[in-house]
């Protein structure tokens, strides 16, 4: 690789790290390891990179030592896992000091997490991100080994949300009412369109949200797992955004392609397409805590990583987006200690359930007189049972109050002050 190409590449890096607005996100790094960053494309990873490039300035690093490539660059068609060499010659050639390394969508090169693993073990400080979750299957985690620490970076958080629009907030918020009134319309906002950074630069959020979609269906999805049938799989991510709220069994959704297209669709397939649309981290799944292993596996509940992105398949459909904004919350910082519980035996049906921090959550647009057994009532059940649970929520959309039943305390919380709860940050 010329020398020459790679230094106009860092050096525009540089103007465009210097010029960046940052919005402050609650991720930490620690300054003596190194990162793999993945997450959902235009989720924020670069801009977290840029932020760590001007921590370093700040500590007193000089750009000398920031060696950053975006291998997006199209003057970098064509690079090779035998160019990476080069890089090196390069931060040698710019610096005598310790330089950095910034490797930008690395995913694009094959054979990448060789030279990563090298530099590593090199001593060389390395920051790397990637939109497919291919980076990470069990062969490419052994090569790297413990050398790398693994971030998934989500949109946009509630807090991070309000940062950005620039609306301040305190405990004493919710009593003003003018201040309250915006945080409530911001949690509309974001509840609507989601917490993709760059949805609020643009006016047609729609527009952009759908061209982002469809880079991650063609580019994360299809063209990166030679998938055959496009139509099948589009047809199965809408039907999943459909099953939303409930539990699906992949027999379910091939049927329900099957109908649609009148052509073959076989469960073994909806299990493939499933894992590549989960590997582009479009979707997550949360399992039933009650179920045997078998169904744990085969009848998840699927949520959406992004709100907007979601209600490009919806219409008028507001309880499935407060459903699915609640669980982003809770999954982005309970992951796999998240859990639905749906107890055929008992008739215990909770959405949410966090069984080490004893706490039970329901969520539901409007509580009314209609849905209250379910949504109160299973709540009253599980703490009456041999579940150890001391916390029992229902967010909804507005309304606030606390009710108490057979000496059990259940908090019915809106969704703004929800997602702004230490619980969930």
């Amino acid at each position: 690789m010329d020398h020459n190409i790679l230094r106009h590449v860092i050096a525009d890096q540089h103007r465009i790290i210097k010029q960046a607005k940052i919005i402050p996100r609650d991720y930490w790094f620690d300054p003596q390891a190194n990162y793999v960053l993945v997450g959902l494309r235009r989720a924020g990873k670069s801009t977290l990179l840029y932020k760590r490039a001007q921590d370093l300035i700040a500590e007193g690093k000089s750009w000398s030592q920031i060696i950053y490539i975006n291998f997006e660059d199209e003057r970098l068609v064509g690079f090779k896992i035998n160019d990476f060499d080069d890089i090196l010659s390069v931060a040698s050639e710019m610096t005598d000091k310790e330089p950095y390394i910034f490797l930008d969508e690395i995913q694009n090169i094959d054979g990448w997490e060789k030279f990563a693993r090298r530099i590593a073990d090199q001593k060389y400080r390395t920051y790397i991100t990637g939109s497919n979750a291919k980076m990470l299957s069990w062969k490419i985690v052994e090569r790297l080994g413990a050398r790398y620490f693994i971030k998934t970076i989500f949109p946009y958080n509630f807090e991070e949300f309000l940062a950005a629009k620039e609306i301040e907030h305190d405990d004493d918020t919710f009593f003003d009412t003018v201040a309250d009134g915006k945080l409530r319309m911001a949690a509309a906002d974001y509840l609507s369109h989601g917490g993709l950074p760059e949805t609020l630069i643009y006016s047609d959020r729609r527009d952009y949200l759908e061209s982002i979609y469809q880079k991650i269906l063609l580019g994360d999805i299809i063209a990166r797992n030679n998938v055959r049938n496009p139509q099948a799989l589009r047809l199965l991510i809408s039907k999943v955004a459909e099953t939303l709220m409930h539990d699906v069994s992949y027999r379910s959704l091939a049927k329900a392609v099957h109908n649609i297209i009148n052509k073959p669709f076989g469960t073994d397939t909806v299990i493939n397409y499933i894992s590549y649309v989960k590997s582009s981290f479009l979707l997550f799944e949360i399992k039933d805590y009650v179920a045997k292993f078998v169904d744990k596996n085969s009848t998840p509940k699927y949520y959406f990583t992004d709100n907007g992105i979601l209600k490009l398949f919806l219409i008028n459909k507001v309880p499935m987006l407060l459903e699915n904004q609640v669980a982003i919350a809770l999954y982005e910082k309970y992951r796999d200690y998240l859990y639905y519980f749906n107890s055929r035996k008992t008739k215990i049906d909770v959405d949410f359930f966090i069984p080490d921090e004893k706490t039970a959550i329901q969520v539901t647009y409007d509580l009314n007189e209609r849905d209250y057994d379910r949504e109160v009532g299973s709540l009253i059940k599980l703490a009456k049972s041999n579940i150890e649970v001391e916390r029992l929520i229902i967010v909804t959309s507005e309304q606030e109050k606390v009710i108490e039943e057979d000496g059990i305390k259940v908090e019915v919380i809106p969704l703004y002050k929800f997602l702004l709860d230490d619980f969930v940050n």
